[in-house]
């Protein structure tokens, strides 16, 4: 299955006509209408017909959702497009997560420290999880420029410097 990206995750209803609450993770949030058919985990496909600005969200109708009822089934699920729908980043410092899954993660020297497993955003920065080989835990890095200098995706890599005592080699 090819790479998906989550462009937004829908919230609770909002009325009675069928709209809902909308959060969109683009760039420029009133670009998710633009970016076509959205798809949700389990498969299912949503439109949107219409799209309006609220406090710190958005307030969307879905083409064939017509009631609150219909709206309330839909909270908390995250929509997705296929990676190739969307342009390629124009700075040398943008990146999908979609691309970062499955790089592996190495030091300065090349040694090998595991694979990039995902990528997370708790409300202070980017965070990038690393699986070590051989080791059922993951390891949590900041996605900095420190922590992590290079990001090689045409080389399948990532080179990490970790804070001292952090990947112990044990």
């Amino acid at each position: 299955m090819a790479p998906r990206v989550c462009l937004g995750q829908i919230g609770a209803a909002h009325g009675v006509r069928g709209e809902v609450r909308l959060r969109s993770f683009t760039a420029q949030p009133p670009a998710i209408a633009g970016y076509g058919p959205l798809e949700t985990e389990d498969g299912r496909v949503f439109e949107i017909e219409e799209l309006r600005p609220a406090k710190d969200h958005f307030v969307a109708r879905f083409a064939g959702v017509r009631d609150r009822t219909a709206a309330e089934r839909l909270a908390n699920l995250k929509l997705y497009v296929p990676r190739e729908r969307l342009p390629e980043p124009r700075q040398s410092d943008e990146f999908y997560h979609a691309d970062l899954i499955g790089l592996a993660a190495v030091d300065g020297t090349g040694r090998q420290f595991g694979t990039v497993v995902a990528l997370h955003n708790f409300g202070a920065g980017d965070l990038v999880e690393v699986q070590r080989p051989g080791h059922r835990s993951t390891v949590i890095l900041p996605f900095t420029e420190a922590a992590v200098p290079i990001v090689d995706i045409a080389g399948g890599r990532i080179v990490i410097d970790p804070p001292e005592g952090l990947l112990k080699t044990t």
